[in-house]
């Protein structure tokens, strides 16, 4: 009889290069033979750890939120009070928007691209909006919350996508006014 060969990390490791890839090509360039390459895994283990594309791809996106959240939860826990946490969300700001991070940009735009079109893949991004909300609620008030929330994504987005992206003083400026600072 043939002994089984083990890979215990197998099917993280595809989650990782499924990310990797969705970074390089997108959703539409990832493919079950693709992932199987780059994994060095053999194709029959996709199905083995997978029931399908949508299984995989959900999987890796909701890895993908979970370090975001756990991102979150580092640079607001780390704040012992609310001008840190004012800095925190200012930081946080400019790492998502730093090109250092195109990788996970382009991973979540793909993230929300599928979610505009799918519920499945909303509960997603609904839980990563609700874990930054609550870890924002560690210091700011929750009608605070959700507009502190959508003013990281919005100037995150702004600040990484325009040629001629703003500095920290308009991004401070912007979270003191929102959050009464001013």
């Amino acid at each position: 009889m043939r002994a089984r060969r083990t890979d215990p990390g197998r099917r993280d490791r595809i989650l990782d290069v499924t990310l990797d890839l969705i970074a390089e090509v997108g959703v539409a360039g990832v493919s079950h033979r693709r992932i199987a390459a780059r994994a060095d895994v053999p194709l029959g283990s996709m199905t083995y750890h997978f029931e399908g594309m949508d299984d995989l791809l959900h999987a890796a996106f909701t890895r993908f939120a979970d370090r975001g959240g756990e991102r979150f939860a580092q640079r607001l826990g780390a704040a012992r009070d609310r001008p840190e946490a004012v800095t925190a969300v200012v930081d946080l700001v400019h790492e998502l928007s730093d090109p250092r991070t195109d990788a996970e940009r382009v991973v979540m735009y793909e993230l929300y691209t599928l979610a505009a079109r799918d519920p499945r893949y909303r509960t997603i991004t609904t839980a990563w909006m609700a874990r930054s909300r609550r870890e924002l609620g560690r210091h700011f008030a929750p009608d605070v919350t959700r507009r502190l929330d959508a003013l990281v994504e919005g100037l995150s987005l702004h600040r990484a996508l325009d040629e001629d992206p703003f500095d920290r003083t308009l991004t401070e400026d912007a979270v003191r006014r929102l959050v009464g600072d001013a």
